[in-house]
């Protein structure tokens, strides 16, 4: 019997122009969490989708249980009892929670000559996952109307009704509120004491100490080696992730705040259960934090601000100018962008190329003759954000689905600032991005600072929020709360004093 649950050896993956993976090894312990871990494009999530037959691999083996396997799609992994619990949720809203569990697997029964889906069995057999999973909702009730954390429950409740002897974490929590993050802690253990070997993928360094068994890490799509977690401090696995000691994760300030460039009045939202009379200042050269918990509504706002929610009640000013915005299109041509949460639902166009995904907000002012586009200097322009942002790619014509997580981000700030607005909003401008890349996308921020741009950001990371913020805002249910503005109110007692002060 071997003493490894899974192991990969030897895996190598090339795409056209870059080699993603080069004598890749990993090895799984039954009953452990191992964390999988490294920079944003060192090859994690490719490693795990050749594991899970999304991918071919060019070269080497997997072996479960010590026998050798061939793993050609998804379907065979499930057989093999490999189960995969994606970064991007796909779930199907509109069906119930039975149904999105069982989709493409329903169970049937004879009905006369035909056979027909046994909706008796699939419920009864969900109510028994989901209470495996200790998530006791109803298998009818529609999975659009369950949060974010619960929906992904039913994607863990799947994984385990397969017999999954192998369960792979992509990014799990990116999403999650501290309550949900305990929920699947507690799944993870239960299937950890049942000899469920998985593979935790994390940028999250408190969570890999507190869940993690072993930790290996990958730099530049290659294996760097794997260790005991508990040998492992923060600073090491940071060291080992980037190839060098990271000793200032928020670079040193160079910015200036001047005169007031935005001001928000009484803004209030054409729901009831969102924001309600709010109002704040913007200066130039600022970066103003957006702090409080899940649920506080600062994304409703800042889409409100932006054009996309509508607007019952308030006035918002820009250089000293009442503005009227009712679309993103009257929000950009006022100087504001806007850098959204969702990076794969409503940021990156996955179908197009780097160029075409930076492109397409400058496209109308780059024409020749007024109708043809000027391919050498929108070329430069995508190519200048490339160096600038250091995006990993092998060219601009790449389709921006086939970079890493933090790559597509730095694409989506690359289009706003070739757009160059005076104010814009980052929402979430790092989740899911490794140390490396957060302190490049930190020091963006700080030279659009320094530059006068205004830079309005929510993070639901305290440190984040306290590090890089000149202001900071704090909701709680949709109202403002409070406003911190000197050095020593900048405290992570103060912003959760506000934000829980219903």
């Amino acid at each position: 019997m071997s003493e490894y649950k899974l192991q990969l050896k030897g895996v190598c993956k090339s795409f056209p122009g870059v080699k993603a993976l080069d004598n890749v090894q990993l090895s799984l312990r039954p009953g452990t969490v191992h964390a999988l871990m490294g920079e944003n494009g060192a090859g994690k999530s490719t490693l795990m989708k050749c594991l899970f037959g999304i991918y071919k691999m060019d070269a080497g083996e997997v072996y479960l249980d010590g026998q050798k396997i061939v793993v050609n799609n998804p379907d065979e992994a499930m057989k093999y009892g490999i189960a995969m619990v994606h970064q991007e949720l796909q779930p199907v809203p509109a069906r119930t929670v039975a149904e999105n569990l069982y989709l493409g697997r329903f169970p049937t029964k004879k009905y006369g000559p035909l056979q027909v889906i046994d909706h008796k069995k699939m419920y009864e057999d969900t109510a028994y996952w989901l209470k495996e999973v200790k998530m006791d909702f109803d298998p009818k009730a529609l999975l659009g109307d369950l949060s974010i954390g619960q929906m992904q429950s039913v994607e863990i409740a799947k994984a385990v009704s397969h017999n999954a002897k192998v369960v792979i974490f992509d990014e799990p929590t990116s999403s999650l509120s501290d309550n949900e993050v305990e929920a699947l802690f507690r799944i993870m253990n239960d299937l950890r004491d049942k000899g469920v070997a998985m593979v935790y993928i994390s940028h999250k360094m408190d969570e890999i100490k507190r869940i993690a068994d072993d930790i290996t890490i990958m730099r530049d799509g290659t294996y760097v080696g794997t260790w005991p977690a508990a040998e492992m401090t923060t600073e090491d696995i940071i060291t080992k992730m980037v190839g060098r000691e990271l000793t200032n994760v928020y670079p040193e300030r160079k910015n200036k705040p001047g005169e007031v460039i935005m001001e928000v009045k009484h803004l209030s939202s054409i729901h009831e259960k969102s924001f309600q009379d709010v109002s704040f200042t913007l200066r130039k050269g600022e970066i103003l934090g957006f702090g409080g918990l899940v649920g506080a509504q600062r994304t409703e706002l800042l889409e409100g601000v932006f054009g996309m929610r509508a607007i019952k009640s308030g006035e918002i000013y820009i250089k000293g100018k009442k503005v009227n915005i009712k679309h993103p299109a009257d929000a950009m041509k006022a100087g504001i962008g806007l850098i959204t949460e969702d990076r794969r639902g409503n940021g990156i166009f996955g179908c197009l190329s780097i160029k075409d995904n930076v492109g397409v907000s400058i496209y109308n002012k780059h024409l020749k003759a007024g109708f043809v586009l000027d391919h050498k200097t929108i070329n430069g322009i995508v190519d200048d954000s490339i160096k600038k942002l250091r995006i990993k790619t092998p060219n601009m014509q790449e389709h921006i689905a086939n970079l890493s997580g933090g790559n597509q981000q730095k694409v989506i700030v690359a289009r706003w600032l070739a757009n160059d607005p005076d104010i814009l909003i980052m929402d979430e401008p790092t989740r899911g991005i490794d140390v490396g890349a957060k302190h490049e996308i930190y020091e963006i921020m700080n030279d659009l600072a320094a530059e006068g741009k205004a830079i309005i950001m929510i993070s639901s990371e305290m440190a984040e929020l306290l590090g890089m913020s000149d202001r900071v805002y704090v909701m709680c249910n949709g109202k403002m709360r409070g406003e911190l503005t000197e050095e020593n109110e900048m405290t992570q007692e103060h912003v959760m004093s506000y934000a829980t002060k219903f």
